[in-house]
């Protein structure tokens, strides 16, 4: 599913005809600019360009950033994963460790599934910077439950 828009009705996937109640262009990823390049069971990938929206005031990549840019990954590839089986996914627990600052580019993000039961995921995502040097890394959990139509 590599390089599709979030939420545009790909195959498996709710969008605003399930009923999303914020358009993502006024949810919190759309705000900050996060971009799903890849998406999958086991991996998924993302990114979002560095501006001044998404950093504290001395000038370096928010620690929120990193945060919401992993848990919106895990959370989007759970999603996708169970949506067709009547499920939905959200975040429940979260642990970032930043590592490097980045000031300019793009924040790279890749997540791997380290975990799948029928109510949990969990996802390990490795932020980058411009170079591939690892700067912030994230352990998200993720709960899966029946959807309620």
């Amino acid at each position: 599913m590599s390089g599709e828009s979030r939420g545009s009705g790909p195959v498996g996937m709710p969008g605003p005809a399930e009923g999303y109640v914020v358009s993502e262009a006024d949810a919190l990823d759309g705000t900050l600019g996060f971009e799903v390049v890849e998406v999958g069971d086991e991996h998924v990938r993302g990114r979002v360009r560095v501006e001044d929206r998404i950093k504290q005031v001395y000038g370096l990549v928010h620690g929120g950033a990193y945060a919401a840019l992993a848990e919106m990954l895990a959370s989007e590839a759970t999603v996708r994963a169970v949506w067709d089986d009547g499920s939905t996914a959200f975040g429940t627990a979260h642990e970032v460790k930043f590592l490097r600052q980045i000031t300019e580019g793009t924040v790279h993000a890749e997540g791997r599934r380290i975990h799948r039961s029928r109510q949990m995921w969990v996802w390990d995502v490795d932020m980058t910077d411009d170079q591939g040097r690892l700067c912030a890394s994230s352990r998200v959990t993720i709960a899966v439950r029946p959807r309620r139509d």
